[in-house]
């Protein structure tokens, strides 16, 4: 299976045999064609034996004209041949050409073309031959890539050697007729990887893989290494590099690398801070003279980057223009507009010389990263030809797309993408924590508004980021293969690419896209005790339970695939769900361990000790996968993630601080704990969270609650507070009050019970707001009470919409009441987009903008029994995207029922410098902006109005508060009120 293409092979009997039980295949190229192009046949030759068990034959032709090829051909023509070939370098594909009426038109079409293709069985395509396969590229890689895609649909998993995905095994091939593989240009010219933030584990890796441990003063980033990575991208379509730049020159670690890229077929550059093909700073270190400074080093600059153009000279390249500082920061603090554009005319100049032609036909990028969009934005510009390569944040955010102006450009526009960060507000390089959904409509946006000639994407050490990576690249290669409603196609049709079982790949996708969402709403590197709610909202406990459901269900799967199946799938999924639902358990515990200490429960060493044992439990798993294979993978997955102390990485990982309480001891109040939830504090005795006072408070109460909680239980604990055992009973003093358990015992230190409050509704005072007391009382002479109040309130006969229940209405935009097009353009649903389940955005319409209250509208109906005054705030939970349309900010508008639309820029504009707002760092830290405003509101039935104001705006939730400060703190906001 071949991600998205069409399928041109079989395993069951056609008339066009390519390989049998009895008859290996034969592929005949031309000695003439590229050599990357016979070195991919090689590939083919062995990755057929491995699917069939028969070594193909390879035959290099050299013919010259019709009688040429009968006499070489005429003793084969028996056997059924693939046919490779490059339109202009193949006599064989220009004679198939000649003698078929069929695929001639079809050659025809791709001629000239970029990386295009056609792959199709041919009939009488050469004298003598009556029929073959014929796989033809309008050039170099559009001929390698229809190898590559025959050997996809063969059964090769482009990953069978980054990530040990075994070959299917066929006995025999077969080519369907009548079916076209053919593949036009790409979606995007130049599609590739950074590999960056390469320390510690892919260093450390090859360190001990390419020099047996013995590297001298850098690492062993050879050819060796950057073949394997060559081939890998050649598979998935790639054909662009950034490679490994903090302690290593690729030019110079071996002086084959790039003569390999070129023969391989991969077309190399440098990162944003690299300019004219060379390392910064290790290059310049090691070869350049005096001050990184343009003014006064000029001379030894010139000749520092024009020994990088002539050294890259004979191999195809894009040169990166500008000039950053030394180790990836501003050139200078003032942003020297004139200065920039003095060094960019002397790199073209240099280029230029070097090549004796027009600069304009040596591909060039000046990437805008960082403070180099502020010189643009302040007037700073390049000529046409170069390419302006438009970054994301570091965190996923496009900061901005072409205008019309600049879509008119020659060079065109691209985007630099991450997947991997070395920055702030927190460095992350240790999970795959991406959301290929949100990746896929920043992509979106960016290429229909012509952002198209070049995609990078940071994916760090490349592992773990496989099927992240793996989607950026397919996208890239064709965007409209790929909608927003395919992405649970695209990991179904991956899992079952890479495993081979129709049964097994829903599930494997679907664990794909559970972990990703889990490690997407907050990053693992940005986890600590208190960001899911320990006491409101069960968040922390239903956290737990996602991770944990997952947990359960890869296990499955390890049970249920073939066991060579084990290192592919520990690699691309297993190892992703165990260790992150280890972090996440190990911050979550840890917090328990705090709360359960402030509350005096004896609970608080179970806590001590669960968070000991995670934290040894991260570091098998990482043993485990460094053992994978005999340690193939060894070091890859050392990167430290636990102990942030500040934005970098930490040296070594430490365990959360926990507390412990003295196991010999009574707790003051006496050995029964009492605590509720929504609510930190704890009973009897002084607590800082009982009430404003912290002592002498008042029994506890329970949050209200009404026919339309989305929870429709409310509890209380109990718990030891010393090593006494003891027995407890509760009783209800009201009918309607029903308990799940009314009596217990807590028989050691670590016990504790958990007893659910719920309401008759049938039995309860309909219309008024009740109080029921529960008393709770222990055999040692304790008790305690707790108070629920139920407030059986009804709606009008006949509503549809939201209801209020505990002073707010929480709403999933994507559960609209009805929503209104304009001009043909509407909000529509992104699948899987945010922290939940799927997020709402306009339909991208190309350069449109709407004044509040005339965009394309989602109207929610909701029915309020409360008001602030007559007023309720709406607060908006949308994406953190960036204001990335020029002049004209990224904005939306709400109203209530008639009210005038209030305007809402959630994110502020980027200072002229190019620094983004301070808010930013918290809003990518937890993939979301909330932005309140006020309306007028009585209570009742009422309709909220969300209207589109510009393209790229992203809402994921919508919370209206009827009471204020009725909100309890959670990290992904209230549960979704109830829908009548």
């Amino acid at each position: 299976l071949a991600l998205g293409g069409p399928t041109c092979l079989s395993f069951t009997p056609t008339q066009y045999a390519i390989a049998t039980g009895s008859t290996p295949a034969t592929i005949w190229i031309d000695t003439s064609d590229w050599p990357g192009v016979h070195r991919a046949a090689l590939d083919m030759q062995r990755d057929l034996e491995k699917v069939t068990g028969k070594k193909p034959t390879i035959l290099n032709v050299t013919i010259s004209n019709n009688n040429d090829l009968s006499r070489q051909m005429g003793a084969r023509a028996a056997s059924i041949p693939i046919i490779i070939g490059t339109l202009g370098r193949s006599n064989l594909v220009k004679y198939a050409q000649q003698s078929s009426t069929d695929l001639k038109p079809k050659l025809a079409a791709i001629q000239g073309k970029w990386e295009a293709g056609v792959s199709e069985v041919v009939k009488n395509p050469i004298p003598g031959v009556a029929s073959a396969y014929v796989i033809a590229g309008s050039d170099k890689r559009g001929t390698i890539f229809g190898i590559y895609d025959f050997l996809e649909q063969a059964g090769v998993s482009p990953w069978y050697w980054w990530a040990d995905v075994p070959y299917k095994s066929h006995s025999a091939i077969y080519a369907l007729s009548n079916v076209t593989c053919s593949h036009g240009e790409p979606s995007v010219k130049y599609r590739g990887i950074f590999l960056n933030d390469e320390q510690p584990a892919l260093t450390d890796w090859v360190i001990q893989k390419y020099s047996n441990g013995t590297a001298a003063d850098r690492p062993p980033f050879n050819r060796f290494f950057y073949s394997t990575v060559f081939e890998l991208l050649l598979r998935l379509k790639a054909n662009y590099l950034w490679p490994t730049m903090w302690n290593s020159a690729f030019g110079v670690d071996d002086p084959l690398n790039q003569f390999t890229a070129d023969y391989y077929g991969i077309v190399m550059s440098t990162s944003h801070q690299e300019p004219m093909l060379r390392s910064s700073p290790v290059e310049w270190y090691q070869f350049g003279s005096g001050q990184w400074n343009w003014d006064h080093n000029k001379e030894n600059i010139t000749k520092f980057w024009t020994d990088g153009v002539k050294r890259g000279s004979p191999y195809e390249s894009v040169y990166t223009l500008g000039m950053r500082g030394t180790g990836d920061i501003p050139l200078d603090e003032t942003g020297n507009i004139d200065l920039l554009q003095r060094i960019v005319a002397g790199q073209r100049e240099i280029i230029g010389n070097v090549f004796q032609k027009n600069v304009s036909e040596i591909p060039q990028v000046w990437c805008l990263y960082s403070e180099v969009k502020g010189y643009y934005e302040r007037g700073m510009r390049v000529p046409d030809d170069v390419t302006l390569l438009w970054a994301d944040d570091n965190w996923g955010n496009i900061r901005r797309y072409p205008t019309p102006e600049e879509r008119n450009r020659s060079g065109g526009s691209g985007v630099y993408y991450h997947f991997d960060l070395v920055g702030g507000p927190r460095s992350y390089k240790w999970g795959n924590s991406h959301s290929i959904s949100k990746a896929r409509h920043q992509l979106e946006i960016a290429k229909k508004y012509g952002a198209d000639r070049i995609w990078i994407v940071n994916v760090g050490d490349l592992k773990p980021h496989e099927i992240s990576m793996d989607f950026f690249l397919t996208y890239a290669w064709n965007t409209t293969l790929w909608t927003k409603n395919d992405m649970d196609k695209y990991r179904t049709q991956w899992a079952l690419r890479e495993f081979g079982s129709s049964e097994l790949a829903p599930t494997i996708a679907d664990i794909v896209k559970g972990y990703s969402r889990l490690n997407y709403r907050a990053k693992p590197e940005m986890y600590n005790n208190t960001m899911y709610s320990l006491t409101s909202y069960h968040e922390a406990e239903n956290v737990m339970a996602e991770w944990d459901s997952l947990v359960s269900r890869s296990n499955q799967v390890v049970q249920k695939l073939p066991s060579d199946y084990y290192a592919a799938y520990f690699q691309f999924v297993h190892w992703s769900v165990i260790a992150g639902r280890t972090t996440q358990a190990l911050y979550v515990e840890a917090g328990y361990n705090q709360l359960y200490a402030s509350q005096a429960r004896s609970q608080t060493n179970v806590k001590a000790d669960s968070v000991g044992a995670l934290f040894e439990y991260d570091a098998d798993i990482r043993d485990q996968y460094h053992a994978l294979l005999n340690g193939k993978w060894n070091n890859m997955a050392k990167q430290t993630h636990l102990g942030y102390w500040y934005w970098q990485q930490p040296m070594l990982d430490s365990m959360p601080a926990v507390t412990r309480v003295q196991k010999r001891q009574v707790a003051l109040p006496g050995p029964m704990r009492l605590t509720i939830e929504d609510s930190k504090g704890a009973w009897p005795g002084d607590n800082s969270n009982q009430c404003a006072q912290g002592y002498n408070c008042p029994p506890p109460t329970v949050m209200p609650i009404t026919p339309f909680s989305p929870s429709q239980t409310r509890y209380f604990e109990v718990s030891a507070g010393g090593p006494t055992a003891f027995n407890w009973k509760a009783t209800a003093n009201v009918g309607w009050l029903r308990l799940n358990q009314t009596e217990g015992s807590i028989s050691n230190a670590a016990s504790g019970q958990r007893v659910l409050m719920s309401v008759d509704w049938a039995s309860a005072p309909a219309g008024s707001a009740s109080t029921g007391v529960v008393t709770l009382s222990s055999n040692l002479g304790q008790s305690l009470t707790v108070t629920m109040v139920a407030n059986s309130v009804a709606v009008p006969s006949g509503y549809h919409g939201f209801v209020e229940s505990e002073g707010l209405i929480s709403m999933q935009t994507e559960h609209y009441s009805r929503s209104t097009a304009v001009g043909g353009v509407s909000w529509e649903l992104l699948p899987g987009y945010g922290r939940n389940s799927s997020s709402m955005s306009p339909s991208i319409a190309v350069d449109s903008h709407w004044q509040a209250g005339a965009g394309p509208a989602l109207e929610f109906d909701f029915y309020s029994f409360n008001s602030n005054g007559g007023n309720v705030s709406v607060t908006v939970y949308s994406s953190p995207s960036l204001n990335a349309m020029s002049g004209h900010p990224l904005t939306y508008a709400v109203a209530i029922d008639s009210g005038a639309p209030v305007t809402v820029q959630p994110m502020p504009l980027e200072s002229l410098t190019g620094s983004l707002p301070s808010i930013w760092n918290q809003n990518v830290a937890e993939a979301i902006i909330r932005s309140t405003t006020t309306h007028a509101a009585q209570p009742g039935k009422h309709t909220l109005k969300l209207y589109a104001t510009e393209i790229g705006f992203v809402a994921e939730k919508i919370v209206v508060e009827t009471v204020s400060g009725s909100t309890q703190y959670s990290f992904l906001g209230p549960p979704e009120s109830i829908i009548v």
